[in-house]
């Protein structure tokens, strides 16, 4: 199957998608029959760039990763923006990676919502749209008979939203609670080994695992987001931000991490949500003991995880990186064979060789 790509933001993780993809080719096409095609870059710094035929990424990546436009490319054609790149371009699939506000969604949410009304498929790893509008968004996507994926958003790499809508498929997940940032899980580890907080920030955003305004890791919001977008989409209960009980762990001193300890727990900043028996959902970001006996609290330094309560399985957990380039470009691999599995069953059904039931 050949895929067509436009890239909608070409930064860190837009730029470990395409190493992937040039790693890969021969596999994905001997495995998976998927044949790739970069048609066009779009990003609001480094400039724009179509051509119908194919881009060379090798040449694209050289540029970019050398700080030059993508004016300096020797062919295609330059200028397009986000919008005419989307609608303007042969690309039958739209990788949304910008740099976009979490609470507005914007600009990605109006990228997303354009591409699948033209009838084009968007993998992204763009968590505001998802947040604001998941349900919204899968709904055009299955009224205009196109894919749209956001695995990247909960767990970068980690494929928490695959493993409970189709490994687990046929159980009834009643809630999930995990460790849904990587920055604080990284912080309370230095803590625990003596650390205080400041000292273990300072490391962490030396590091590049917590930004110079590190509000939106340690007050819990990037986390409630995730809470957020696993409600709406595997619990299937709609939920908003101001649903979910949120505390950071700005609070949490060397005293109390002593203490955890001589209590034979760990503190963990836990991202939760249940359904409860009348069908609300309850739902919360908070740092919790949690007893060394929990799978959760054995998962330390950058690293995420995720426990989904089942009623076939009981508890189910995943473990793995929540961020890098790398690894949330391997997301967008994950959504991009999603997508040909979606687009071969549906030729399958428009031209009469699969048979289902009505």
């Amino acid at each position: 199957m050949y895929v067509n790509i436009a890239f909608i933001g070409y930064g860190t993780v837009a730029q470990g998608f395409t190493e992937i993809l040039l790693e890969k080719e021969s596999m994905l096409k001997k495995e998976h029959d998927l044949q790739v095609k970069v048609v066009a870059v779009s990003d609001i710094k480094k400039s724009s760039v179509y051509d119908a035929d194919g881009l060379n990424m090798r040449e694209i990546l050289s540029l970019v990763q050398n700080g030059k436009s993508l004016e300096d490319y020797p062919k295609g054609i330059k200028g397009k923006n986000s919008l005419e790149t989307i609608t303007q371009t042969n690309a039958d699939t739209i990788i949304e990676v910008t740099y976009t506000d979490v609470k507005t969604g914007k600009p990605a949410l109006t990228h997303i919502k354009t591409a699948l009304d033209a009838g084009k498929h968007v993998l992204s790893t763009n968590k505001g749209p998802a947040v604001k509008q998941a349900a919204e968004l899968l709904e055009t996507a299955r009224q205009n008979n196109v894919y749209y994926g956001f695995e990247g958003t909960v767990l970068a790499g980690t494929p928490a939203l695959n493993l409970a809508r189709n490994t687990l498929a046929g159980n009834n997940i009643m809630g999930f609670k995990g460790i849904l940032n990587g920055t604080t899980n990284y912080i309370l580890t230095r803590m625990e080994e003596g650390m205080s907080y400041q000292e273990a920030l300072k490391k962490a955003q030396k590091l590049g695992y917590a930004e110079a305004d590190p509000t939106g890791d340690v007050e819990g919001l990037d986390a409630a987001g995730k809470v957020v977008i696993l409600t709406n989409v595997v619990l299937k209960k709609k939920l908003d931000w101001s649903d979910v009980r949120r505390e950071g762990i700005t609070g949490i001193t060397p005293d109390d991490i002593q203490k955890a300890k001589n209590q034979h727990m760990r503190w963990k900043l836990i991202g939760q949500a249940e359904i409860q028996k009348d069908g609300s959902v309850r739902a919360s970001v908070s740092p919790e003991k949690v007893p060394l006996s929990d799978p959760l609290a054995g998962v330390n330094e950058a690293i995420n995880a995720l426990t989904f309560i089942t009623d076939e399985l009981g508890p189910v957990t995943i473990v793995g990186p929540g961020a890098g380039r790398r690894e949330t470009g391997f997301a967008l691999l994950i959504d991009l064979i999603q997508m040909k599995d979606y687009r071969k069953q549906k030729d399958l059904k428009e031209t009469g060789h699969l048979k289902t039931k009505n």
